[in-house]
């Protein structure tokens, strides 16, 4: 979708009075911000505002508030993502990247509303706010809520730790935030919402921050970050952990490797060159071998970095800093059939080849044959590709979960546990319920093209039971909807966990003897 289709069906924006209520019948809505006046449009009823900067930001330093303006925004076009290798974005990329969007039933009321931020995926590399899955337009119609997406510094712009080198080097601490920006960004990002939010119809004291994959990690680390204590209410993740950061030892380790991979050394000289060069320079960096994970593309997240984060997010317990925060995290039943299914010699697998395919993917250090046998003993029914993936899923991407679930129920924190178990018809429905299948049914969006989800009769359903639980979420704390059974908060003794399907059901810690598996390992966060 390019910027003629998202912005199809806008009408032309005109000046207006300091506050105009934004209705079905107005072409045009001005909103006055703490920066300054903004204008937006009406697409299908709801007021629409994007691109509205939040932010500007210095090359590895923390950003601040834009400077303020006197002549209306013109808010009509998504801002350009965050420079990066992947995923290009129609609107263009920049390290001038710090804009949100909004959507919103009604600006200038007296009236406020729950507001739902998201935190777009990525993990800590790519992604933007501005994709047409994460369009607020139908969740805000459904809910009467306001939706906000948000852009921010990735990779290396946002997470490159340079502190170490530049203490050692005796060159002063100018650097020291380069480790956390990307996070930094999102709390000047949640600040102007909580500043600004009321005169676009939000209740500054109802801010959901929702956000799947990397989304829900930078989301998991805020839950522990000082600074970003205040700005939301409640929080949901989405098949996005972050139990533990990136230890400064190992991301220094990194930024040397991306260092050398620009011919630089990690000197006086490189680390003033790494702040000039052009962005096309580090993008291409971003290809360097990772030197602690030993493969891949250099990783690139938040940092333990004494200054902005100041423990792991979720190791060795919950931060007790969000104990008063609802949480609600949620996982897919076939996470991986996303991250594997691309090879189709997967769905194919013999079990000769299973022992060797396994470890690399479920990234834990246990007896590969250990974990056949006891698959095929709990589901004699599922072939070596059907154990494939269920294994690297609950050792790589459901094991997070469990650790941040179990942590929250351990301090009595109220947290809400659920499985998308809902199987994508999408090509024969090999994908299951796979990583990104709850992005369109919570915001509504199924009928996006290519949508993993389709746009079928149940995926509709689907999507009424998902943002129907978000909203309520959003609007109480509590994700209890007439449409679901009664689901309890998560416990150590029952584990209870929402089965989002058709017939949505609460479960008592559904997989357990899988869970009970993974578990005789330590957990090990992938980049950490």
């Amino acid at each position: 979708m390019n910027r003629r289709h998202a912005l199809a069906g806008l009408t032309a924006i005109a000046a207006g009075p300091a506050v105009t209520p934004v209705s079905a019948r107005s072409a045009v809505s001005r909103v006055a911000t703490t920066a300054g006046p903004v204008t937006g449009q009406i697409k299908d009823g709801v007021g629409v505002y994007l691109g509205l900067r939040y932010g500007v930001a210095k090359r590895f330093q923390p950003p601040v508030k834009p400077e303020p303006w006197a002549k209306p925004f013109a808010a009509v076009a998504y801002g350009p993502a965050s420079p990066q290798g992947s995923m290009p974005d129609p609107y263009g990329q920049s390290e001038d990247c710090l804009f949100l969007n909004i959507w919103t039933p009604e600006a200038g009321t007296k009236k406020t509303r729950p507001v739902m931020v998201y935190i777009h995926g990525g993990a800590y590399a790519n992604g933007s706010g501005g994709s047409p899955l994460y369009d607020g337009t139908n969740l805000t119609l459904r809910g009467d809520v306001v939706v906000v997406t948000v852009n921010h510094r990735l990779n290396a712009f946002g997470y490159l730790y340079l502190a170490r080198m530049e203490r050692q080097l005796g060159l002063g601490e100018t650097l020291k935030y380069s480790g956390n920006c990307g996070q930094l960004d999102l709390h000047l990002a949640l600040e102007w919402v909580r500043d600004n939010i009321r005169n676009f119809g939000g209740d500054p004291n109802r801010v959901l921050v929702f956000g799947q994959s990397g989304g829900g990690a930078k989301i998991a680390t805020m839950m522990a970050t000082p600074s970003a204590r205040g700005l939301f209410h409640r929080a949901a993740t989405m098949s996005g952990q972050q139990v533990t950061a990136s230890g400064p030892g190992n991301a220094t380790l990194r930024a040397a490797a991306f260092l050398d991979f620009l011919g630089l050394k990690p000197d006086d000289d490189g680390l003033a060159k790494v702040q000039t060069l052009p962005v096309a320079d580090l993008v291409a960096a971003l290809k360097a071998k990772d030197p602690v994970i030993g493969s891949g593309g250099v990783y690139m997240g938040p940092v333990l970095d004494e200054t902005v984060l100041f423990r792991h997010p979720f190791w060795p317990d919950a931060p007790a800093q969000s104990h008063d925060i609802p949480m609600m995290i949620g996982n897919t039943r076939d996470e991986t059939r996303a991250f594997l299914g691309g090879d189709p010699h997967n769905f194919e697998l013999t079990w000769d080849e299973l022992a060797a395919k396994l470890p690399p993917q479920y990234r834990v250090d246990i007896d590969p044959y250990l974990v056949i046998d006891t698959y095929r003993r709990l589901y004699p029914h599922m072939s070596p590709s059907d154990v494939f993936f269920a294994a690297t899923t609950a050792g790589r991407s459901w094991r997070g979960a469990v650790e941040e679930l179990e942590a929250r129920a351990k301090a009595g924190a109220v947290t809400y546990a659920y499985q998308a178990d809902w199987k994508s018809p999408k090509d024969g429905g090999k994908h299951g319920a796979p990583h990104t299948i709850d992005i369109p049914l919570v915001f509504r969006t199924t009928a996006v093209p290519d949508s993993i989800s389709t746009d079928s009769p149940d995926a509709r359903r689907m999507a009424d039971l998902f943002s129907d639980a978000f909203i309520a979420f959003a609007r109480t704390g509590s994700p209890q909807t007439p449409a679901l059974p009664q689901w309890r908060p998560y416990t150590m003794e029952g584990r209870e966990t929402l089965l989002m399907d058709l017939k949505p059901s609460l479960a008592l810690d559904p997989r357990g003897e899988e869970r009970k598996l993974f578990a005789k390992v330590p957990f090990v966060q992938q980049g950490t």
